[in-house]
């Protein structure tokens, strides 16, 4: 799989959520959490191969790169890390380069640690989900009222889907998916600030046992926890 991200002077940790206090909405996460929990079936070649990533996943887990590219096309920021993923509503983050930084969802909390700075930032789930696409998560509402889903065809060995959010004040204007079998390979936003933002992943493990530990997270003593 494949995403991107832009570059800032700032922890990617905390730029994927919250910029100040407040949480961005329409970002990477926001939608990388509707595509794996979601359900919705469409017809289409791109389409199917979504709908069958979807069927019976229940854990994933992935190693990947994260490329972000600036305005210019420019490679401004690379990094890599561990994604495991519990459905529904629990995920897990790890950075491992070049700086280490954790994300974890519990299904109550959200929870971003810089070990850096010694830094924990938590906020209520249902809170920073709440008003976003990803509150179809917690209603019955369709996935497609939220996004138009265009079929793109075969591309490098890959089915391809775009997903074009259909909120005009979405902070990004295009998600494009590629897969390979049933497997998410790739995965590209494009903002509105005309950045782009990449993952590609590998060692990819759909449906394996993953520790009820992995998705709870204690504030290391001394580190300073800032609540949202």
């Amino acid at each position: 799989m494949e995403f991107n991200l832009a570059p800032l002077p700032t922890p990617f940790a905390f730029h994927l959520l919250f910029r100040g206090n407040q949480l961005l909405s329409k970002t990477l996460l926001t939608a990388l959490i509707l595509v794996l929990f979601s359900r919705t079936p469409w017809a289409g070649t791109g389409p199917e191969h979504l709908k069958r990533f979807l069927d019976d996943l229940k854990t994933l887990q992935a190693k990947f790169e994260q490329t972000v590219l600036d305005e210019t096309r420019t490679e401004a920021e690379h990094s890599r890390g561990l994604l495991s993923l519990w459905r529904p509503g629990r995920f897990r983050w790890d950075y491992t380069e070049p700086y280490k930084q954790l994300i974890v969802a519990d299904g109550k909390k959200i929870w971003i640690y810089d070990s850096d700075l010694e830094q924990v930032s938590s906020r209520s789930q249902e809170d920073a989900l709440h008003g976003t696409p990803a509150q179809l998560l917690s209603d019955s509402t369709p996935f497609e009222t939220s996004f138009e889903v265009v079929d793109l065809g075969d591309r490098q060995g890959m089915a391809w889907v775009e997903l074009i959010p259909r909120d005009p004040e979405s902070q990004f204007i295009s998600i494009l998916l590629a897969f390979k079998g049933n497997e998410l390979r790739r995965m590209e936003m494009a903002d509105q600030f005309g950045q782009t933002t990449r993952f590609r992943f590998h060692d990819i493990r759909r449906n394996p046992p993953l520790a009820d530990d992995l998705f709870v997270f204690e504030p290391p003593e001394g580190s300073d926890i800032l609540d949202q």
